[in-house]
C-alpha cells in the first residue's frame, strides 16, 4: 500500500492510500554507517510493503535499539539507534519478522573511519573555487548518456533544457587543465540523482538522496572523483538542497507521513521575499508563505519542523562526508529554510567534522539581508544560526556598478567602497564566498558588454577583494549569454565532447582573444595562489579620489596595492595620500604585466583599467 500523491492545480499533495506493488524490504537508510562518531544516536529509515506490521530486531555488541517507530504510512519504520564509543566495525543482521510469513534480513555494516589529511579539510580564502555544472562541462563516458528506466532518455545538446552527456569522468578528465589553470577547489551542482521527466539536469530536484546520477557515474566514481582532487591538491564542495524534493523521487511518492513536505489547500509558491523571515513588523502570513511556499510544482517544499525529516537529511549530509570525504558544503536557497534547524543541522555536522567549511546561497538584496543569516548575529534573531559565511551577491553587484556605472557620491566605484566597509556586520567576511556569475545569472563577460579591458578589471578585483572567490566554468575564455529568455549561461565548454570542432581546454583550440583571457586567468589565478597576503591578509582600503578606488591586501612578508580607475578616461593617480600603507615601499611590480615600476607615487592609469602592484623596498 502506498500514500497516493494526486497531480492537481495545487501541485502535488497526499491524499490517501491505494494498491500498489512494492519489494517487501525496499530501502534501509542509511545503508551504512561508522563506527567512532561523535554522536552515538543514528535513525534508520526503513521502506517496504507494509514493513509496520513486522517486529524489528538485532543482536550486536555495543550497538541495541532505542526506540522503533511507526507512524502515518505502514510502509515504513524509523528505527533508533544507540552505538556505543566501544562498538566494533562489522556486519549484523536486522531482523524484520511476522507471525505466519517468511522473515526479512538486512545485512548492516558498521564501517571503520579512514581519514587522511585530506579529509573534510575545508575550503577558505587560501582558495579559488571553480563551479562546474556536470551535464555541460565533458562528457568522459558517452555509455551513461541514456540510462533505461529513468523519466527523462533524450540526449539534445541542441536544446538547453534536455540532458547534454556530461558527467564526472569528463570532470575527471580535465582535473590537470584545472590545476593549471590555478583552480584549488572544485564546486558541482548536485550529482545526485534527479529522475525527473524534463529539464532534469541541473540537480536541485534530489529523487534518491543516497545515490549519484546514474548519468554522471556511481557513488563509487564519486568518491575516486574526490580522492583524484585530493591527490592534484584540489578541493571538492558538494551543493546541497535541504529545502525541496523532486516530487518524483520515492520518498515523496509514497511519503512516510503528510507532514513529510508543506502542505497548502491549493498550490502555493514562496513569495521568494527573504525580507519576511527578519521583519519585526512583518506577518505571520508572509513568513509562513515565504518559509512553507513550495519553490516549483516538480520541487516538494520539505517540513522541517518534522524530527524525522531532520534526521534524515541531516544523517544523509554527514554520511557524504565520511563517504567521499568532500571538503566543503555550499547550502542551496538557504533563506527558505527552517532557522532553527539549520543551526542544529550546521552544529551536528561541525560536530562530526571540525574543518568542514559551509556557506549558504543567500541571493538578496542588502548586506544586512546577508549578514542575516550568518553565524554571530544573534541581537536580532534571538539564535545563532552557526552558519560561516554566505554567497556575497553584493560583493558582485558593487564590482559590476565600479565597472558599469557612473561616478557619484554613493555609485561607481563608491558603492564597492560602501559596501566593503558594511563588513562589520559579519563576523568574519573573508568566510563570504565572492563571485561575479553562476548558473543562475547572466554571465560576466555579458554583463560588461563584452569590453576585455573591464573584464580582466572586475577580474582583478574579484581575485584581490576579501573573501573565497569562486568562478564560473568557462569564465576563462569568456563564455558569454544571459540568464533570459533562454538560459543559455549553461552552454557546453568547447571541446569537452567527441566531435567538438573547437577543443577550448587547449591553446590551439582557443582563438587569440580567448587565449588573452586564458593566460591572464592564469598568471592572475597563479600569483595568488602563491601569495598568501591576497588569500589571508589583511584588507585596507581608501575612499575612492577622483573616481580612482585604491585598496591593499598585506600581511607581515607582502603588501599588495590594488588600483582601479573607473573613469573613463586615463587618470593620474598620486600615492602621497596612502602613505599609511605605502611608507618605506620605493618601487613595485606589476603583477599583470610583468613589468618593474620604479616610481610608485606618481601612476597614470588607463580608463577601466585595474593595476595589482606588489611593493618593493
Amino acid at each position: 500500500m502506498k500514500l497516493k500523491l494526486a497531480l492537481s492545480l495545487a501541485g502535488l499533495f497526499l491524499s490517501g492510500y491505494v494498491m500498489a506493488q512494492m519489494p517487501a524490504l525496499d530501502h534501509v537508510e542509511p545503508a551504512f554507517w561508522w563506527v567512532g562518531m561523535k554522536n552515538p544516536k543514528l535513525q534508520l529509515l526503513v521502506h517496504g510493503d507494509h514493513i509496520a506490521n513486522r517486529t524489528a530486531s538485532l543482536k550486536y555488541p555495543s550497538v541495541k535499539v532505542a526506540a522503533v517507530h511507526k507512524v502515518e504510512n505502514p510502509n515504513y519504520l524509523f528505527i533508533d539507534l544507540e552505538i556505543s564509543a566501544s562498538a566494533k566495525a562489522g556486519k549484523f543482521p536486522i531482523s524484520f519478522k511476522k507471525t505466519g510469513e517468511k522473515d526479512l534480513s538486512y545485512s548492516y555494516e558498521l564501517k571503520t573511519r579512514n581519514h587522511t589529511a585530506q579529509w573534510a579539510q575545508g575550503v577558505t580564502n587560501k582558495d579559488v573555487i571553480y563551479l562546474i555544472m556536470p551535464d555541460r562541462f565533458s562528457n568522459g563516458d558517452p555509455k551513461n548518456d541514456v540510462v533505461p528506466g529513468m523519466r527523462e532518455t533524450t540526449i539534445s545538446r541542441d536544446s538547453i533544457y534536455y540532458r547534454h552527456g556530461g558527467d564526472l569522468q569528463g570532470i575527471i578528465n580535465h582535473l590537470g587543465y584545472l590545476k593549471d589553470l590555478g583552480v584549488t577547489a572544485i564546486w558541482l551542482t548536485p550529482e545526485i540523482e534527479n529522475d525527473e521527466p524534463h529539464a532534469s539536469y541541473h540537480g536541485y530536484a534530489v529523487t534518491n538522496y543516497y545515490k549519484v546520477d546514474p548519468r554522471y557515474g556511481s557513488n563509487e566514481l564519486y568518491k575516486t572523483f574526490v580522492a583524484k582532487c585530493h591527490e592534484m591538491d584540489i578541493k571538492v564542495v558538494k551543493d546541497l538542497v535541504h529545502n525541496h524534493a523532486g516530487t518524483e523521487g520515492w520518498i515523496i511518492q509514497d511519503m512516510p507521513m503528510k507532514s513529510w513536505v508543506h502542505q497548502w489547500p491549493k498550490y502555493t509558491n514562496s513569495n521568494f521575499r527573504d525580507a519576511a523571515v527578519m521583519d519585526p513588523h512583518g506577518a505571520a502570513a508572509d513568513k509562513k508563505q515565504m518559509l512553507d511556499g513550495w519553490f516549483d510544482r516538480r520541487m516538494a517544499d520539505m517540513n522541517q519542523n518534522n524530527p524525522y525529516v531532520q534526521n534524515y537529511l541531516t544523517q544523509n549530509h554527514i554520511w557524504w562526508v565520511e563517504y567521499a570525504g568532500v571538503d566543503g558544503f555550499r547550502l542551496d536557497t538557504y533563506p527558505y529554510n527552517d532557522g532553527p534547524y539549520m543551526a542544529d543541522w550546521a552544529q551536528k555536522v561541525k560536530a562530526e567534522f571540525p574543518h568542514l567549511s559551509i556557506f549558504g546561497e543567500t541571493l538578496v538584496w542588502s548586506v544586512a539581508n546577508q549578514a542575516y543569516f550568518t553565524q554571530g548575529n544573534t541581537v536580532n534573531r534571538g539564535m545563532d544560526t552557526h552558519l560561516p559565511g554566505i554567497t556575497d551577491a553584493q560583493i558582485k553587484d558593487a564590482i559590476y556598478e565600479a565597472l558599469n556605472g557612473k561616478e557619484g557620491w554613493t555609485d561607481g566605484v563608491n558603492r564597492l567602497y560602501n559596501i566593503v566597509a558594511q563588513d562589520f556586520m559579519y563576523q568574519d567576511a573573508t568566510r563570504n564566498t565572492i563571485f561575479l556569475d553562476n548558473h543562475d545569472m547572466s554571465r560576466f563577460y555579458s554583463m560588461v558588454k563584452e569590453d576585455f579591458t573591464r573584464f580582466k578589471s572586475g577580474m582583478a578585483m574579484l581575485l584581490t577583494m576579501r573573501g573565497v572567490p569562486q568562478l564560473y566554468y568557462g569564465d576563462e575564455i569568456l563564455m558569454k549569454n544571459y540568464s533570459d529568455p533562454d538560459g543559455l549561461v549553461r552552454l557546453d565548454f568547447p571541446g569537452g565532447w567527441a566531435g567538438d570542432k573547437k577543443d577550448k581546454f587547449t591553446a590551439e583550440g582557443r582563438d587569440k582573444k580567448e587565449n588573452e583571457a586564458f593566460d591572464f586567468m592564469h598568471t592572475l589565478l597563479n600569483y595568488r595562489k602563491n601569495t598568501p597576503a591576497l588569500q589571508t591578509g589583511k584588507l585596507m582600503q581608501y575612499i575612492p579620489r577622483k573616481g580612482i578606488y585604491t585598496y591593499f591586501r598585506y600581511d607581515a612578508q607582502k603588501t599588495v596595492m590594488v588600483i582601479y580607475n573607473g573613469n573613463d578616461k586615463e587618470t593620474a593617480w598620486d600615492g602621497e595620500h596612502f602613505t599609511e600603507r605605502t611608507a618605506g615601499f620605493n618601487s613595485g611590480y606589476d603583477v599583470l604585466n610583468g613589468t618593474a615600476l620604479t616610481n610608485i607615487k606618481q601612476l597614470l592609469i588607463s580608463a577601466k583599467t585595474t593595476m595589482i602592484i606588489e611593493l618593493k623596498k
